[in-house]
């Protein structure tokens, strides 16, 4: 069985860590300053790495209730665990506590990738920008807010990012109620390009977001299945947009602020990049981070670029 992109990357750090160990161990009293782990250590560690995953809970087949709000159906081949669950797999892979998560859905071995479940409770969002999303206009003021973004990134230990354009332009289905779009991200420190893929499913009482982490070479080849595993996404009942109900609460901004928010600070997620970055470079290849949905409620700039939304 191969190691998961993720777990190749928490090995990659334990070994880095180790070696650096022994390099500072006297001359003559342990193994050599550039003495590499073995096989077999490195067996030892992810088969540590294995087990721990699995103490967080998982179910492999039926429906992955995704807190009180959705279910996703669990393919064959995947695995769910709850936000509790979830929680501790993103923390064990350096990323900070939150108790947004609602759910994970992976494959068996992790051995692909991983998709997280949190919710924005923002409220109604109204898609009548959906036929008017200018994807120059964001673009521009997403890099601009990118920059202001990156000293907040600085102060927390993270790579500094550089938004190059688009891998998807803004698209909105109106069916599914999927607005969809992908950034094209540069690492300022080692160059490695990385792709923020964001998909919002717009619900009742606001917005599930999504996030899909798996390596570069398998990007391309992935969206087509993980689009068909969205299609066994939905609501619980009353949570679903066309549910919608006057009185219920309507969120200050719409889709145009969603996608501004959504790759204002491209930070969510990030953390393993910023706190890997080196390991990566030496490995050739970047982390290929694919957020679909990710929410900074930066209200000041959404108020400045798109005016706040009134209910109605």
């Amino acid at each position: 069985m191969k190691p998961s992109f993720l777990l190749r990357t928490v090995l990659l750090a334990f070994l880095a860590v180790s070696s650096a160990a022994f390099a500072q161990q006297p001359a003559g009293s342990g193994p050599a300053a550039n003495a590499e782990p073995t096989p077999e250590q490195k067996a030892a560690e992810l088969k540590k790495i294995n087990e721990e995953i699995e103490k967080f809970g998982w179910t492999r087949q039926g429906m992955g209730k995704i807190g009180t709000i959705a279910q996703i159906a669990i393919p064959q081949g995947y695995r769910f665990t709850d936000g509790n669950g979830a929680s501790k797999m993103l923390q064990f892979y350096g990323n900070p506590p939150s108790d947004r998560y609602l759910g994970m859905l992976a494959t068996e071995n992790f051995e692909e990738h991983s998709i997280i479940f949190e919710f924005d409770d923002v409220g109604y969002v109204k898609d009548d920008e959906k036929d008017d999303l200018k994807a120059d206009e964001l673009l521009a003021s997403m890099q601009e807010a990118q920059e202001a973004g990156n000293a907040r990134r600085k102060e927390m230990g993270l790579d500094e990012l550089e938004i190059t354009g688009w891998a998807v332009p803004p698209r909105f289905n109106d069916q599914t109620k999927n607005l969809e779009w992908a950034l094209k991200l540069k690492s300022k420190s080692t160059g490695g390009i990385t792709i923020n893929h964001n998909t919002r499913i717009l619900g009742r009482k606001g917005v599930m977001e999504v996030t899909l982490l798996c390596s570069p070479e398998e990007l391309e080849p992935l969206l087509p299945n993980y689009q068909k595993i969205l299609t066994g996404f939905s609501y619980s009942e009353g949570e679903r947009y066309a549910e919608y109900r006057s009185g219920d609460k309507i969120a200050e901004y719409g889709l145009t602020a969603l996608i501004a928010g959504g790759g204002a600070f491209a930070l969510a997620k990030s953390g393993l990049l910023g706190k890997l970055g080196v390991f990566f470079a030496k490995l050739g290849k970047a982390a290929i981070l694919l957020v679909i949905g990710v929410l900074v409620a930066i209200k000041k700039l959404f108020s400045k670029l798109f005016g706040a939304r009134q209910p109605q």
